[in-house]
């Protein structure tokens, strides 16, 4: 079958409003259910980070809370050990769009961090958008998209209809009133349309070749619309 690209954050913090570094990364659940999903429907899965770090997981969202209990919390540790692709990154700088069937961005706090300025990440969104591949980003990880601009300076996802973190979720999350910016409301100024689901609930938009998910409840169904795309 195919290969799908994962592009993930290559940071283990997020800078907050007053200097301090919140200790993140990616989010488990995010990284694995679309990766099981994918791996299910016989696809290669090969993992890019900038520079080629290894992805570093959020411990938050290991936790038996986040995942319905121990016995979930449990399953996601041991998917993720068995993702041996993570541990094993290549370099962002060094993708070649045409090897990859379909593109896909697992969220976290990371990549508020790292990929929403990232010049690389950027091109390679806007190359994705341009050459009609499915694109999948979920939760914090459609703050990528800031970084992806024309020559003329526009984003190349003005006026495109996306779900991502909400302002609201943000505030449940104890990090609204921390945070240098909230994701929600940059991609707005950016011409992005959010459409903005329940808190925390599943909510996942398709517009055009681009498929979004709100939060990580999302995961499982953007990965299905991905798959169903590449059917």
């Amino acid at each position: 079958m195919s290969k799908i690209l994962f592009v993930m954050t290559g940071v283990d913090h997020w800078t907050l409003a007053d200097g301090t570094r919140h200790p993140t990364g990616f989010w488990a659940e995010e990284a694995v259910v679309p990766y099981e999903a994918f791996k299910a429907a016989g696809h290669e899965i090969v993992v890019a980070t900038p520079g080629g770090v290894v992805p570093t997981v959020d411990k938050g969202s290991l936790a038996p809370e986040v995942n319905g209990g121990q016995e979930g919390a449990d399953k996601v540790a041991a998917a993720l050990d068995s993702m041996t692709e993570i541990g094993d990154p290549i370099r962002l700088e060094d993708v070649h769009l045409d090897d990859y069937a379909a593109v896909f961005y697992p969220g976290g706090h990371g990549p508020m961090e790292d990929l929403a300025v990232d010049a690389t990440s950027g091109k390679l969104l806007v190359d994705a958008l341009d050459s009609g591949k499915p694109l999948g980003v979920v939760c914090h990880a459609p703050a990528a998209l800031l970084a992806a601009r024309r020559s003329d300076g526009s984003n190349a996802f003005a006026g495109y209809e996306v779900a991502a973190f909400t302002n609201a979720e943000e505030a449940q999350a104890g990090f609204a009133d921390r945070a240098k910016w909230l994701l929600q409301d940059r991609l707005t100024e950016a011409g992005v349309q959010v459409r903005v689901g329940e808190p925390w609930a599943p909510k996942v938009v398709v517009d055009r070749d681009l498929v979004t998910g709100q939060n990580p409840s999302s995961s499982a169904p953007v990965a299905a619309e991905l798959l169903k795309k590449l059917a």
